[in-house]
């Protein structure tokens, strides 16, 4: 898309995502912002690198589960081995990766996956969290199923607040101008601003 311009990490030059301004809509919203980080989450180099940085900043959490959401799997493998083989308190767990159903913004776990949560201390991973609502919603599923969340994390991430730590890759620190609202209170709608195009975790698809 034009105008894209790339963010690296500070920390990690491995770590970048894509950020493309626009107006975009989503199935709860209307963004300014497209923040693209598939690289992170199917480049294996890309993948590592952040996992690494995650299991930096999750240091001190003990973690026995990890809900790995929107294609972030491979990110959680590779946290799932940093975090049991190195020096945390997590050292020498048999740690579970998980990607379970999520219906509706709602958590769903068959009956065979429920022993990995269950009395777990459960870290919540996705690539956005900039409301905050999603991820909480999970981490209430994950209190339902008996398990207990420890931090949520994620690759790009808003300032809301949370009665779990919440850790980040990237935030609005590093894209001051990025703006959510609801469809009905759009500015840009009411300025008769076109949508370039409907976005999710797996992409974009443009508008024409």
């Amino acid at each position: 898309m034009e105008h894209a311009y790339e963010l690296r990490s500070t920390i990690r030059r491995e770590v970048s995502i894509e950020v493309i301004p626009g107006h975009f809509a989503t199935k709860n919203s209307h963004i300014s912002h497209f923040v693209d980080m598939y690289k992170i989450k199917c480049q294996l180099k890309e993948a590592k690198a952040a996992a690494r940085m995650f299991t930096d900043l999750l240091m001190g959490t003990p973690i026995e589960s990890i809900i790995s959401l929107d294609r972030m799997k491979m990110v959680g493998a590779y946290m799932a081995e940093f975090l049991s083989n190195g020096v945390s308190v997590s050292s020498r767990q048999n740690i579970s990766v998980l990607s379970p159903e999520v219906t509706d913004g709602i958590l769903i776990l068959r009956d065979n996956v429920m022993q990995y949560v269950r009395g777990k201390r459960v870290l919540i991973l996705t690539d956005s969290a900039t409301t905050g609502k999603s991820v909480h919603s999970i981490a209430d599923g994950v209190r339902y199923y008996g398990g207990y969340p420890v931090a949520i994390a994620a690759v790009f991430g808003g300032d809301f607040e949370s009665d779990l730590p919440v850790v980040k890759l990237f935030g609005l620190k590093d894209i001051p101008t990025y703006c959510s609202y609801s469809p009905l209170e759009c500015p840009l709608c009411k300025k008769g601003v076109k949508v370039d195009a409907v976005v999710n975790s797996y992409g974009y698809s443009k508008i024409e």
